[in-house]
Order: structure tokens, then C-alpha cells, then sequence
């Protein structure tokens, strides 16, 4: 920048006050952050905000946004690599599911939104490169925007996810879900406010998730972002390749009339990239995943000083896009399909058409991937509400992050919701906060909710009065043991006399002079006594039943137990696990009660340990012992197996009467039963990949990394267990064979029996 002065003698003092106002005014502005950006360095320990070094921007710890996690920072060993102050810090969120920031934002304005990661090695494991899974998911709102994979990566390099998006009230939600493969963190989250004619195809039910965004030409900076991009967007300068040439031009570059949607920067656009006079096209490859619907955007301005003849066709690999196209001459000419969308495109080419004089050329271009926006949030009048009460109790559970009920998987724990009216927010229908220590008053917020129907505050240390509620939908609510009193107000009385609420006041000292049923749970009494009465006489009937069936077959079961004793093999196997005698079996299965599987093996039973860990006991049928040549050799085999997604061996029964395998225990049960189980729970897209993914390293375990090699040949979704975090564990290994370099032929079998 060029500033001119002129001068008089008598007026040197105040040209000298002027140039140091000048000066402070550019600093300050130089300074502070342009209206309306959000700028969070996750992890920052210090309480006061910084002006980031490079661009300037106002950078904010971020205390004030978030609820949980832990502050950590990358290891001393990185911290010369970090490409900016942001990547030196980080929040890691190892519990819970589901963990949120919530920014500020306008209802109905357009947003650009970006996360960045970089792990750097904080927690000293690892976990970028010891070849086990490491990503977590990152929701926009109540919706998947990304997965963020960090396998395999340097634990330096800089990962940014962007995002433009339509904010759906006057806050909006960043979620990292854990997938149970590797511990979720962030370094940095930033918002940044675009223009409402910005990117028209984005939508309230369509964001765009930003898969490639570059500039091209000879620029010093890899990445090109604010102050030179008024919206702070990240322009990748796309490296140089042989017989590629670059063009550039000084002359400003403005946007084509009725052409605004994107403001690339002038400076990008005084760039570009073309071939030699050798090469008729110019060919941009794409690393879109084939499941992806992609949106691409190229820029493109004629730089050339002369007035040249350009022409050229544009394809996506065998399908035109766009036929002999024209690039204007120093102005922004933005191509793209008006939001159509496209599937694994591969590549991208300019081919110069038969009448142009010179080859295509390309200045920058964006490639979108489709955010659906399908998840409704909560009722916006019932999450401000909660978010009164979280506050008034000062309420902190783990689950209580981001929206209320959706997704239902990850819904606040002790509320029901209702999600029948599909295209309607789903409303809060029941609160229990009981037992949750709750102190104070009885927040008015509560009852302000029009579609609550089930309120249980119970056993809590509730205090005062009870409000006057004009609450109609209302249908149950339960006040017992608190420290509440009176007077009751008529509204409630009167829904309370007409049969229309279920009132529970009883353990208040509003009802040491109240007789009412409400206080004295009469009904509740009779039916304790009822059922003890109930209870006494069949507990009574059965003991004296079991003594009579005791005295009839003792005999015949002690023979049975002296049996089974005597039947158990001397030599044990050679393996670094447990063996169990039958006896112990029968104690940790509770007399093998209760049956959690079927197959031709025979019966899988649920077990417990003496430290309380909970196993499946698979037991081969005695019909299948004599033929189960396979069974100690198998359990030989596996007892050298330990993965994450193999199913633990713990144990082995060698009896002549009784073979059985001792597993950890799955409490998801399998993948065929999650799959077909009903409305209760169904898997999401982004879960069965994972559980997917889970399946595919444990059987490349097996086939890579065992000596010898092992072939599961018999992947089905029954023999793929779920943990409690719905981690994909491989199982019945009954079919399994080791094989070797002389041995093809199992390979060769296994793959066939895959394929089908």
C-alpha cells in the first residue's frame, strides 16, 4: 500500500499526530477479528484471548463453550512443526459418546465452519501409528458431517474439516462422537459468517462438506486463507507437475455480473494453470469415495494480455458438463451444475475444442461433497428450557451434550421423547430427574414445557412451594421426598380431583396435615402387601416342592456331579489360559440357567466370573464330543490370538462328558440380531460402517499377522459380536483353518466362501 502526504511548515505538528493516529488505527484493526468470526483454540489454558501471529484473527479459549473434556497440549517434539499457535493445544474427550461445543450464531444465516486436528502425540501412545483404527465422527447439529480419520497419519500434520451450513437457530452445535476407535480431540473450531447469496445451493436441509479446495500457479504459501480471502476460506496451491505451465497477471481480476455466488479473491484468480502446446486437454484428479454425491465449482478467468482464442470442453471422465466453454478475460467466471450433483466422478477434463487457438486453462476449483440435514432438532421452546433447568441445578451428566433427543441414539439421559410426528421436532414428553440431587426451588421451567406429560422429582432436596401450574398435558408428576410445603395450588388440585393427574406428594412436609391419597399412598401400601402376601405363599409352595424333588434325586445327582468329576482329562493342554473343570462351570453359569445362543455346535450360556467379569460358555453337545476332532487344536490355535476385534479366549473345558469354550462376554449380543431386532435400536449408516471396518481388521489380523496365517471361512453376521460401544468382534472360530505357503488351497477356498 502507497500513501501519499503533502505537507505545510506551520502544520508539521499536526502531519506528525495524524501519521501516529493513523498507525494505531491500522494496528488495531490489524488486531481484531472481523465481524461476526468465531475463533476457538480448543485446549488454550490461559483465560484472555490472542491475535493469532499470521493472519491476525482474534483467537478465544474455549472455556466458555464447551462443558467437558480435557486441556492438553502436543508434545515438546512437535510444537517447531505446528503451523500456528491453534495446533499446540487441543481438548481430548475420553468420556462419553457424544461431546459439544455450542457457538454463537444468527437463525437462518450462512455459515462457514471449520475444525481443525492435529494429535501431535499428546497423550504419548502413539495412536497415529500403531496401526490400529483411529477416527472419530463429527456432527453439524444433530447430523453427520464427517469422519475424521487419523490412522496411519504424522502425528504433526494439520487435519481441517470444513463445512457451510445453514445455522437453525441462534446457537449451533459441533459434536465429536467416539466410535470406540480411538479417543475424539480438537485443536480449533472457527465460524465464519457468508453472504445470504453465497453457495446457493445450501439450504436448511442440505449442507456441503468441502472434500478439495485449490488455487492454481506459483504462490509462496501453501495455504492461502484470510486476510486474502474476506471469508477466511483455505485455497491449496495445487504443486507443480511437468508439462503443466503457469500463467499470471498483476491486473485485478473482478467478479462476471450476476456471477457473485463464490468472491474468489482477485489474488487467486491471477493465477492459473495450462499445458504445453503439445497437450490438447488437462486432466484434475478427484479422491471422492464412490458413495459420496459431489458438487463441483471450477473458476476460471482468461489472464492472457492478448485477445486469444480459448475455447474448450469440460467432462467428467466420458460425460460432458459443459461444451464449448469461454473463459471471460480478467473476470471470475464460476461453472457448475446449479447443485447437481455427482457420483465417483474419478477425474475431471479440459479438453481444447477444433476452432480454439490456445489450450484449456483452470485458475482455482471446489469440490463439495452432500451433508444431508435429514435429523429434525428438538423443539427449540423445549431444549431452552432444559438448558434453564441444566443451569437452575447446575446438572452435569455426561450424556447431557448437544441437543436433547436427537439423534435418539444419543438422547439426554432421563428424558423420553416423541418422535412420532416425522416431520415435526421431536418434543419432550417425560423428565426423570430422580434421586439426582436436586436443591432449591421447583423450577417454574419444568411445567412451562406444554407437551410434558411424566415428571418424577423424586427423592431429591426440593424446597418451597409448589408453583401455580396451568400445565393441561401434564399426566403424572411425582414431588415424594422432598422438603416441599404447602399450600397445593388449585390447578393442580383440580386435575388432580378430576382424575386427569397422578399426584405423589408423600415423604413433604407439606403433608404432615394433609390425609389426602396424594400423601399417604394408600394404594401403593396395599399393593406391597399384596404382593409380600403373594410372594410369602409361593416362595413357601416351592420350598417344600424343591425338598420333596431334592429327596427324590439326590441320589441320581450326586451320581451325575461324581460322574463329571471323574471324567476330567489329566493332561492339560499346553496354552497360556484357564482351564475350568466342570464344576466350576456349573458355578459360574448358576447351573447353566440361562441360554444366550443356539447352533449345531450346541448352547452358549451366560457366565460370571469370581471377579465379577461377565463370559459367554459355549458347550458342544454330547452328541458332537465323540466327532470334535477339532476342538483342542482349535482352542490351541486361539488361545494365540489377541486383537481388539477377535473375541477374547479365556478358557477351555476338557472333560470327556463336557467340552466347552470360555468367551468374553458381548452385551450388544451379534450383528444379525442388532440388524433384524425391531424399533427398539436400529443401526445408522455411519455405525454399520464402522462395525464394518471393526470386521475387516480383525480378519486381516488373522490373515497378515498370525504364524501361521488363519481363514475364518465362515463370516456371517451372526458370528459378529457388538460390545457395549458397538465394536465389531469376530467370533466362531469353529470353521477357522491355519494354512501356510504350502497349503494355497484354503486360501483359495476361504476367499470363494467370502465372495458368496
Amino acid at each position: 500500500m502507497v500513501i501519499h502526504f503533502i505537507c505545510w511548515p506551520s502544520t508539521k505538528l499536526a502531519w506528525i499526530l495524524a501519521l501516529l493516529l493513523n498507525l494505531v488505527m491500522m494496528i488495531q484493526v490489524h488486531g481484531q477479528s472481523p465481524s461476526g468470526f468465531v475463533s476457538i483454540d480448543c485446549g488454550f489454558r490461559n483465560s484472555s484471548s490472542y491475535n493469532d501471529t499470521t493472519t491476525g484473527i482474534q483467537f478465544d479459549p474455549d472455556g466458555g463453550f464447551v462443558e467437558s473434556g480435557m486441556a492438553k497440549q502436543m508434545t515438546q517434539e512437535f510444537m517447531a512443526n505446528a503451523r500456528n499457535e491453534q495446533q499446540k493445544t487441543l481438548r481430548s474427550f475420553p468420556d462419553g459418546s457424544r461431546n459439544c461445543y455450542t457457538l454463537p450464531s444468527t437463525i437462518g444465516k450462512k455459515y462457514l465452519l471449520r475444525a481443525t486436528f492435529t494429535y501431535g502425540n499428546y497423550d504419548r501412545l502413539n495412536k497415529t501409528r500403531d496401526r490400529s483404527l483411529f477416527l472419530f465422527g463429527l456432527h453439524v447439529g444433530v447430523n453427520l458431517w464427517e469422519v475424521v480419520n487419523l490412522t496411519n497419519i504424522d502425528p504433526s500434520n494439520m487435519i481441517w474439516k470444513e463445512v457451510l451450513t445453514i445455522a437453525p437457530s441462534n446457537s449451533m452445535s459441533v459434536c465429536l462422537i467416539n466410535f470406540g476407535s480411538g479417543i475424539p480431540f480438537i485443536s480449533s473450531l472457527e465460524l465464519r459468517p457468508l453472504k445470504d447469496a453465497s453457495y446457493p445451493f445450501v439450504n436448511i436441509s442440505v449442507s456441503l462438506n468441502l472434500d478439495d479446495r485449490v488455487r492454481f500457479g506459483t504462490v509462496p504459501e501453501e495455504i492461502t486463507r484470510y486476510p486474502t480471502d474476506d471469508y477466511d476460506r483455505y485455497w491449496v496451491t495445487f504443486p507443480n507437475k511437468p508439462n503443466l505451465m503457469i500463467l499470471s497477471t498483476t491486473n485485478k481480476v473482478d467478479s462476471l455480473p450476476g456471477n457473485n455466488y463464490f468472491n474468489v479473491p482477485s489474488a487467486i484468480m491471477q493465477n492459473a494453470l495450462t499445458v504445453d502446446m503439445n497437450s490438447s486437454g488437462l486432466s484434475i484428479s478427484v479422491n471422492s469415495r464412490p458413495e459420496r454425491a459431489v458438487l463441483p465449482i471450477f473458476h476460471f478467468a482468461e489472464i492472457n494480455g492478448s485477445n486469444p482464442n480459448r475455447r474448450f470442453n469440460i467432462y467428467s471422465v466420458d460425460r460432458l458438463l459443459f461444451s464449448d466453454f469461454s473463459p471471460s478475460r480478467f473476470q471470475v467466471d464460476s461453472v457448475h451444475e446449479n447443485g447437481r450433483f455427482l457420483y465417483n466422478p474419478r477425474a475431471f477434463i479440459l479438453n481444447k475444442t477444433r476452432n480454439s487457438t490456445l489450450q484449456p486453462l483452470i485458475n482455482a476449483a471446489e469440490l463439495y461433497s452432500l451433508v444431508r440435514m435429514d435429523n429434525l432438532t428438538t423443539n427449540s421452546d423445549d431444549v431452552n428450557y432444559m438448558k434453564e433447568v441444566k443451569k437452575n441445578y447446575n446438572l452435569r451428566p455426561i450424556s447431557w451434550n448437544g441437543d436433547p433427543c436427537s439423534p435418539r441414539e444419543y438422547s439426554w439421559e432421563g428424558l423420553t421423547c416423541d418422535y412420532t410426528k416425522s416431520n415435526q421436532n421431536p418434543r419432550i414428553v417425560s423428565v426423570n430427574l430422580s434421586m439426582s440431587g436436586l436443591k432449591g426451588g421447583l423450577a417454574v421451567s419444568f411445567l412451562n414445557m406444554v407437551s410434558l406429560e411424566n415428571l418424577d422429582l423424586s427423592h431429591n432436596n426440593l424446597t418451597g412451594s409448589i408453583p401455580d401450574y396451568h400445565l393441561k398435558s401434564l399426566k403424572i408428576l411425582n414431588l415424594s421426598n422432598n422438603q416441599l410445603v404447602g399450600p397445593i395450588p388449585d390447578s393442580i388440585l383440580q386435575r388432580f380431583q378430576a382424575g386427569l393427574l397422578e399426584l405423589r406428594l408423600e415423604g413433604n412436609p407439606i403433608c404432615s396435615k394433609v390425609k389426602d391419597t396424594y400423601c399417604s399412598n394408600k394404594k401403593n401400601d396395599i399393593h406391597v402387601l399384596l404382593i409380600t402376601v403373594t410372594v410369602s405363599v409361593v416362595l413357601v409352595s416351592l420350598l417344600v416342592l424343591m425338598c420333596i424333588i431334592w429327596k427324590l434325586c439326590w441320589k441320581g445327582k450326586l451320581e451325575d456331579h461324581e460322574d463329571y468329576a471323574t471324567n476330567e482329562e489329566e493332561t492339560s493342554l499346553n496354552v497360556d489360559i484357564r482351564r475350568f473343570t466342570y464344576a466350576e462351570l456349573k458355578l459360574i453359569t448358576n447351573e447353566f440357567q440361562s441360554i444366550i445362543g443356539k447352533g449345531g455346535f450346541g448352547i452358549v450360556y451366560h457366565g460370571i466370573l469370581e471377579n465379577g467379569d461377565e463370559v459367554a460358555v459355549k458347550v458342544l453337545m454330547e452328541t458332537s464330543i465323540a466327532e470334535s476332532t477339532d476342538f483342542l487344536p482349535e482352542v490351541q490355535t486361539l488361545s494365540k490370538v489377541h486383537h481388539k476385534n477377535l473375541v477374547t479366549l479365556k478358557g477351555y473345558c476338557q472333560n470327556k462328558k463336557c467340552l466347552a469354550l470360555i468367551y468374553d462376554f458381548m452385551s450388544r449380543g451379534n450383528l444379525q440380531q442388532l440388524i433384524r431386532g425391531g424399533d427398539d435400536y436400529s443401526l445408522n449408516w455411519e455405525q454399520r460402517l464402522h462395525i464394518a471396518l471393526d470386521a475387516a481388521q480383525g480378519l486381516e489380523y488373522l490373515h497378515e499377522s498370525c504364524t501361521p496365517s488363519i481363514v475364518h471361512r465362515d463370516v456371517k453376521t451372526p458370528n459378529i459380536l457388538l460390545d457395549k460401544n458397538l465394536v465389531g468382534i469376530i467370533s466362531d472360530f469353529g470353521l477357522s483353518r491355519a494354512f501356510n505357503d504350502a497349503h494355497t488351497h484354503i486360501s483359495t477356498v476361504a476367499a470363494a466362501l467370502l465372495a458368496s
